[in-house]
Parts: structure tokens; sequence; C-alpha cells
């Protein structure tokens, strides 16, 4: 059964709406909500569903969310490890 929530009715009239709003959706989506109706202009609000996707086993091996933060590597270099992507261990 899917399950459609208005995210932000929970937050009405409350300071700091969009991080009640991201707990929220993270804490409906651990309970089976499916869907919501939201703002995806809120980037807070879609951190939160990025984070419960990771926590719920929902994004697989974190790419998302991983392809969505990782640091930049640093100008020079071909990735996060470096040089040391051509060596290999010895078994």
């Amino acid at each position: 059964v899917n399950t459609t929530c208005g995210a932000s009715n929970i937050s009405f009239g409350l300071p700091n709406r969009h991080a009640m709003n991201a707990h929220f959706l993270a804490m409906a989506a651990a309970a089976g909500m499916t869907s919501a109706i939201m703002n995806p202009l809120h980037e807070e609000e879609l951190a939160g569903i990025r984070a419960s996707d990771v926590l719920l086993a929902k994004d697989q091996d974190c790419l998302k969310w991983i392809g969505k933060y990782r640091e930049p590597a640093p100008e020079g270099q071909a990735g996060a490890r470096g040089e040391r992507r051509s060596r290999r261990r010895r078994a």
C-alpha cells in the first residue's frame, strides 16, 4: 500500500519549518510512507529524504548520497586516492 502526506502540514506556524519537515519525512519514511507532497526546492528537506534512503537501505551502496555530498578531489589529483589508485596489494 502506498501512502502520501502533505509534509509541511505538521510544521505550520513553527519556526525553522524546513528542519522539522526534514526530520518528519525521515521518520515517516521509516514508518512506511512512500511519497510526500513537498517543495523539492528546499534542500534541507531533500537531505532528510536522502539520509532516510541510506539508513533504510533504499540507496544501494550509498551511491546517491556519495554522488551528492562527496567533496571534490583537490585539483591535480585524478581521484580521492591520488597516486595509490594504480598500486595493488599483494596477497
